[in-house]
């Protein structure tokens, strides 16, 4: 990880010193650009973190909001990670297999468990969490938005199944951070939401507009009922996606559906 983050990391130096490296590392000169280096540098820290190590991951507090930083600048990526249903991104997650360039920048993957582990390390911080869900919840709206509007079968049913599964380990991910303590865990979640509430998208786009519908969904949720209301987030969306396009009853049920057995299959998935 030395090579790819910098000279600046050297033994001994502090944790929250790391962190900064680590950012400035991985970061493009324009948010979600990232030139082969950068994405590499991205990679080997996820192997840094997740690779070898025991289930459960012990990380630095001082490292987890740096890291998730890192990560939701790379939004793009961490949506395919999650859902692991994109054949390149599994085929290239390979230690030794080079970020790839697509889209007019490069892109990263690593295996499975790498990523879940280190994922499940930086959720102990709920800030850290909020970012992670924040970035996945813009993603999976522009997926949304990006289905053409006579798209019929797989082309429209993929892209809301898809950001299921991702919100759905996402959930599983927030599950295994807070089962400790029921206080702790409200604690937790109550800091995650105030983030989330935080946040604001441009409505004048088809993908803002579904962002912020769900965020004031939330919102109105009574606060008891928030974390509940958070594992519908994908089928939430859908809804409001489906409603939006006008969608025929059996359609718009069939697709409902999918949706909500995907959000299950992959919660379950991430508590085995």
């Amino acid at each position: 990880m030395q090579k790819s983050v910098g000279q600046d990391v050297h033994p001994g130096m502090s944790c929250p010193g790391l962190g900064q490296a680590i950012v400035n590392a991985t970061a493009g000169s324009e948010p979600g650009r990232h030139t082969q280096a950068q994405a590499q540098a991205m990679k080997d820290v996820l192997f840094a973190v997740g690779f070898g190590q025991s289930k459960e991951l012990n990380l630095d507090p001082a490292l987890r909001v740096p890291i998730a930083t890192a990560l939701v600048d790379y939004a793009p990526d961490l949506h395919e990670m999650l859902a692991g249903l994109d054949s390149t991104y599994v085929t290239k997650a390979d230690r030794n297999t080079a970020p790839w360039e697509a889209g007019g920048t490069h892109h990263l993957s690593v295996p499975t468990d790498v990523f879940r582990k280190t994922l499940r390390a930086i959720a102990e911080d709920p800030h850290a969490y909020a970012l992670l869900r924040m970035a996945e919840t813009r993603t999976a709206a522009g997926q949304l938005a990006a289905v053409p509007a006579d798209a019929t079968g797989s082309e429209r049913s993929l892209p809301p199944t898809k950001n299921a599964r991702a919100l759905g380990i996402l959930d599983g991910i927030a599950d295994a951070a807070t089962s400790q303590d029921a206080q702790d865990a409200a604690k937790w979640h109550a800091t995650v939401f105030e983030r989330l509430l935080k946040e604001q998208a441009d409505q004048a786009e088809p993908a803002g507009r579904l962002t912020t519908t769900w965020l004031q969904e939330l919102k109105n949720t009574p606060e008891e009922q928030r974390a509940e209301r958070l594992r519908t987030q994908g089928l939430d969306m859908a809804r409001t996606w489906a409603q939006a396009r006008n969608m025929d009853e059996p359609t718009r049920q069939d697709l409902l559906a999918k949706v909500e057995k995907s959000a299950h299959s992959a919660h379950e998935e991430v508590k085995h």
